[in-house]
């Protein structure tokens, strides 16, 4: 009998442990932070464990998960400007909370540069990234009162442009062509309005804006400097609104709102410019230039459930720019008149299904396309030059939860290019003659793995690996050099057809990414990161400022892909409660295949840009310090950087030479760059802003010395960019006035009065001479915004 009871007991004691065992399962509390009036997810919000001492932040879609064992937890859940809430949650099999922050309207501390959480700078594993919101990006001074997305990062270490009204950045020594720009993932090929001068991207519809620069994570690939990642905000859930502006260059207009309430929600602005009575203004020689743009941007969202989410992003932008008088030499055209007309047609389709806990499922199709035309109305001239750029895609990200310590993400992609280099159609009664260059058709498939691993409470490692495959598909013929020769026109010893559907090349190679960072003490870090990228797409064009006309190009037997390597290393500081920030990053970063240009290279309408193409090695390396201050009636920032870029073309023979094979700077290459931003806000309907800017003039290749033949002077040139311009400085200035936040409306509106060049210096573009048959003049400099440029906007919101 007691043998019996023995037994039992014995039992009950091992159901009783089995019990308790059975409550420690770890499950997941999983949820969304959104802004509670415009229901947008917020980036970096703090989501802590009070009782476990543990916590995480809300990644770019406002989603987090923390793995916890069944029970009830207190949290609480904050971000910089909102009201914190505090809250206890039961988690059981499927927990998913739903919290919505109040903008603390009371709060003047704002983050200037950011929306992440307060320490995310030191706590974050990726260095090199930066996150700016459109909340911040208003209040930089803007020209001709356009708020601008591109603009606004040249203020940002490590970004310069190679002149005002220049298309595209370049990022650490990189050309405009090494930076991914991505649109709600869609990758944009033209950057820019009215031949660079803005942006095209409209602010009232952009939530915030990421640049990679440094450690950039392997779901990136293709190209070989940076990634800037724009996000569209999310439509407006609970009710219709409606707003606009009104400004010197553009009017713009949108409306967002729930077609379903909560289950199917739009948006949709436009942005419209007539800027043709301005040159009616000015001299006559200018009278009949024409430069106008529109864009559109769509959005919908379709939240069938809590796991099904499907999301569709649009984009149509384009832009007509006819000047009055021009020569087109490099098509062999005079006319009295040309046009660009170039637009640029994207969209993306999202599916998000939330499959448990531990695992979310992203897929995502792509569709990008560009084309430019450049056309002559003269009946003896007339003519129409095209080229086309298509991009199409289908990736799937599958984010993985592991545990408390891992956090993996992998992924498949798969790229369709096509590209029309260039197609002359002459007039009915021109005297030009048709041609056609052949189209390029290739294939980019890429897989990636990544984990975040937290080795320690002090250090973290983020680890990547990318493969990437690119395939060459016909039709197309091969051109076949001898490597005893150089490649010139007419040199190719052999000509390989191949048809539609033959693969007959292909390129491949892995791309590690590796982040380290380690926790020295409180509130500072230092962090090490490496990458490798890829790129198999070139955009060529021998003048320093490309133009939207310019040439892309897919990487072939005879155009390798470019190959970068990248080494960065930083120090990351916050102080007084991250009140304020200090950063210094240094990095060295290797160039494989760098593209450069033969002296008079004529690229457009070349069928063998080979022949015009130089492939050597490049380098470029620097020192990137930054001090910010985030708190306060005055907040704002500081940045320095000093920066080389300088390529190196020596090849076997001398005409695949520059600069006799020795290195040389790059057209983009500045040394020094100094940027100051500091914002003044008292109160919450009035703020002032100054923004200030220094830079190295950048190098011009200038003759060297003077010939005189047959009785006309002839300049003479030896070495390519060693020389400079001026260096460049500016001072900028605006003011806002906004209604009180605290006080709701049914109309809201505000006024933003800016000053751009304020003190009206005369920075150089370029550095020219006049050429006269009898004599070569001294140099003349061309300013492309020589005077102060003010500006008044109004924008409602209803």
């Amino acid at each position: 009998m007691i043998r019996h009871l023995y037994v039992c007991v014995l039992l009950c004691l091992a159901v009783g442990q089995l019990q308790a065992q059975s409550k420690k399962i770890v499950q997941s509390l999983t949820g969304y932070i959104r802004h509670a009036t415009t229901k947008e997810p917020i980036v970096g919000a703090t989501i802590f464990i009070q009782s476990s001492r543990i916590g995480t932040t809300t990644g770019k879609d406002g989603f987090f998960v923390i793995p916890l064992e069944e029970g009830s937890y207190p949290i609480r859940i904050s971000h910089v400007g909102y009201l914190s809430q505090t809250m206890t949650v039961n988690v059981n099999k499927l927990t998913l909370i739903n919290v919505e922050l109040v903008e603390d309207t009371q709060y003047l501390e704002e983050v200037v540069v950011q929306t992440e959480a307060p320490d995310k700078n030191v706590r974050k594993v990726e260095l090199g990234v930066t996150q700016l919101s459109i909340k911040n990006i208003r209040r930089i001074p803007a020209f001709m009162g356009e708020v601008d997305v591109v603009r606004s990062l040249l203020l940002l270490p490590g970004v310069t442009s190679v002149g005002e009204g220049a298309t595209g950045i370049n990022v650490r020594g990189g050309s405009i062509d090494q930076n991914l720009v991505l649109l709600d993932d869609a990758p944009l090929f033209n950057t820019s309005h009215l031949l660079g001068f803005f942006s095209v991207f409209n602010p009232d519809v952009v939530r915030d804006v990421t640049l990679h620069r440094g450690g950039i994570a392997p779901a990136f690939g293709g190209r070989a400097s940076s990634v800037l990642d724009i996000k569209i905000k999310e439509p407006e859930t609970e009710k219709w609104s409606a707003y606009g502006g009104i400004g010197i260059v553009s009017n713009r207009a949108g409306v967002e709102g729930p077609i379903i309430k909560k289950k199917l929600t739009m948006l949709a602005a436009t942005r419209v410019s007539y800027n043709d009575f301005l040159f009616k203004l000015g001299p006559a020689s200018i009278s009949g230039t024409r430069a106008n743009f529109y864009d559109l941007t769509t959005k919908l969202k379709w939240q069938a459930s809590e796991k099904h989410t499907i999301t569709g992003t649009g984009y149509f932008g384009r832009d007509v720019f006819r000047l009055a008088s021009d020569s087109l030499s490099s098509v062999e055209i005079n006319s009295s008149s040309t046009q660009f007309d170039y637009q640029s047609l994207a969209g993306t389709v999202r599916w998000n299904y939330f499959i448990n806990p531990q695992l979310n499922l992203n897929t995502t199709a792509v569709w990008s396309q560009y084309r430019s035309e450049t056309s002559a109305p003269d009946s003896a001239n007339q003519f129409s030059l095209v080229a086309e750029v298509r991009h199409k895609q289908i990736k799937s990200d599958l984010t993985i939860a592991l545990n408390e310590r891992h956090a993996a993400q992998v992924g498949l992609s798969a790229i369709d290019y096509y590209v029309q280099p260039n197609a002359l159609t002459p007039g009915r009664f021109s005297n030009a003659l048709p041609f056609a260059l052949p189209t390029e058709r290739a294939y980019e498939l890429a897989a990636y793995v990544q984990d975040e691993w937290k080795l320690s409470e002090a250090t973290s490692l983020l680890a990547g690996l990318r493969y990437s495959l690119f395939l060459n598909d016909g039709p197309t013929t091969l051109r076949n050099y001898s490597p005893e020769l150089p490649r010139l026109p007419g040199t190719a010893t052999s000509l390989t057809p191949y048809a539609a559907g033959t693969i007959y090349h292909t390129y491949g190679g892995l791309e590690p990414r590796l982040a380290l960072r380690m926790t020295i003490g409180e509130g500072k870090s230092i962090k090490v990161g490496y990458n490798r990228m890829r790129q198999y797409i070139h955009l060529v064009s021998n003048t320093t400022a490309a133009l939207p006309t310019s040439r892309w190009l897919l990487s072939n037997p005879n155009i390798k892909p470019q190959i970068a390597d990248q080494l960065s290393v930083g120090y990351f500081a916050n102080g007084k409660q991250n009140e304020y920030e200090a950063s210094a990053e240094v990095y060295y970063k290797t160039l494989t295949n760098a593209i450069d240009y033969r002296d008079g290279a004529n690229l457009q309408r070349n069928p063998a840009p080979e022949t015009d193409l130089l492939q050597g090695t490049g380098q470029a390396y620097g020192l990137e310090m930054l001090v910010r201050k985030n708190k306060g009636a005055w907040t704002g920032w500081v940045s320095y950087t000093f920066s080389r870029t300088l390529l190196t073309m020596n090849g076997r023979f001398s005409d695949e030479q520059v600069n006799n094979g020795l290195a040389y700077p790059a057209n983009f290459d500045k040394p020094h760059t100094l940027n100051a931003t500091a914002t003044y806000r008292p109160s919450l309907r009035f703020s002032m802003s100054f923004n200030f800017t220094y830079s190295t003039g950048r190098p011009v290749t200038q003759p060297y010395g003077r010939a005189r033949i047959n009785n006309v002077v002839v300049p003479i040139y030896v070495n390519r960019n060693q020389e400079r311009i001026p260096d460049y400085h500016r001072l900028d200035f605006s003011m806002l006035f906004e209604q009180d936040p605290a006080k709701k409306r049914k109309v809201q509106q505000s006024w933003n009065f800016a000053i751009y060049n304020v003190y009206a210096h005369k920075n150089a573009y370029s550095v020219f001479y006049r050429y006269d048959p009898r004599q070569f003049e001294d140099a003349f400099k061309l300013s492309i915004f020589g005077t102060a440029f003010p500006s008044l906007t109004y924008n409602v919101r209803f």
